[in-house]
């Protein structure tokens, strides 16, 4: 065996990395930009935050926020209206509950910090749901209900629905007749198309539900007189609304198939990460097993927040590289841009949402 051979990295084309100076650092900015020059956790964030700007920034990329997780009980609620005001996002796939716990903040409901002292028994009994260390009213819940049934009455109720059509009405009741920001009336301004793949799993679904068992519920109990409450509701959950989810899948199919290039950013996984992602299999099966030649849409850039790794092997926590494999992302060979960030997305996403702001207004500050 021979000597070995001292290469300096420069030799190799390596990257340098440079010591995080903190006396030149003034703005979010600026330090997410010097960490991408740091190390492990650090360097990762720095790394999203420049694949970040890079698809905000691409004129002719569709961007897909996905969204799990308590984000909105978390008080991020404004962050997601932000990254759709100034049109970050162009699309958003969500969870039921993540959209409505927002919805109770649009109408100008609260949310409260959980005093350990106060057990769950005893917030039971108060009306207080708990979700970790934060409290959330049922009569807020009770209110959003009065909304949804509201929005719902002024809709055809011949057509069927979906959650993009129910979204977006929701959007309209809260920019005609609440002052406050909110995630769906910042959808609704600017048109970007709302979707909760797994609606029923949530307090809109449930509302919707008994909106349409309460249509009937007149009718049932004078065929039912004397049965008991239990034979009631058996009767009217026969009542269903016309519900459509082929319809949200179709409709987010299209917008992700007519764009030149697309970017996901996903907090947390679940079901709107897997919802998003399966568009590019949705289009290759389509095409294998209806004789179609449709190009399958592929992510070009991606970013992930999410504290779960990889080998606990929930969708969750699975790389863009194993997602390369399921034709779901373009190869980094040729031009994907990919960066993941394990860590509580409360603690990190702030930091990326400020330091985009400062870079967007630093770009569009006129030069004196």
């Amino acid at each position: 065996m021979g000597a070995r051979e001292f290469h300096d990295g420069a030799q190799d084309g390596l990257e340098a990395l440079e010591p995080l100076d903190p006396e030149q650092i003034g703005s979010f900015d600026g330090l997410l930009t010097a960490m991408r020059k740091t190390a492990f956790g650090g360097r990762s964030l720095g790394e999203a935050y420049e694949v970040l700007w890079a698809m905000i920034e691409d004129p002719d990329c569709f961007v897909v926020l996905t969204l799990s997780g308590a984000m909105t009980i978390a008080k991020m609620g404004k962050i997601i209206s932000s990254m759709i005001d100034h049109g970050m996002v162009q699309c958003v796939v969500s969870t039921g509950a993540l959209i409505a716990h927002g919805l109770t903040e649009s109408v100008g409901k609260t949310h409260y910090r959980h005093h350990s002292s106060m057990s769950d028994e005893e917030l039971f009994k108060k009306g207080y749901n708990r979700v970790y260390d934060t409290l959330e009213m049922e009569s807020n819940l009770n209110y959003v209900e009065h909304v949804v049934a509201r929005t719902m009455k002024r809709m055809d109720q011949d057509q069927p629905i979906s959650s993009e059509i129910l979204t977006r009405e929701l959007g309209k009741t809260l920019a005609e007749e609440y002052d406050g920001a909110g995630i769906l009336k910042s959808a609704y301004l600017k048109k970007v198309p709302v979707f909760i793949p797994a609606f029923t799993d949530s307090e809109m679904g449930l509302d919707l539900g008994t909106w349409a068992m309460s249509r009937e519920l007149a009718r049932v109990r004078e065929q039912v007189k004397g049965d008991s409450d239990l034979d009631v509701l058996r009767a009217i959950q026969r009542s269903c609304p016309s519900f459509n989810p082929y319809l949200d899948l179709n409709s987010y199919a299209s917008h992700v198939i007519s764009a030149k290039r697309r970017g996901i950013f996903t907090i947390g996984g679940g079901v709107p990460r897997n919802w998003s992602q399966q568009v590019g299999p949705y289009i290759e099966i389509c095409n294998t097993r209806l004789g179609l030649n449709v190009q399958p849409p592929r992510f070009r850039y991606g970013v992930r927040i999410c504290p779960e790794p990889a080998y606990w092997g929930g969708l969750s926590g699975c790389t863009y590289q194993e997602g390369i494999s399921w034709g779901k992302f373009v190869p980094p060979e040729e031009g994907g841009r990919f960066a993941e960030v394990l860590s509580d997305a409360t603690v990190v996403w702030p930091l990326l949402m400020v330091g985009l702001l400062e870079r967007l207004k630093q770009k569009r500050t006129p030069r004196t």
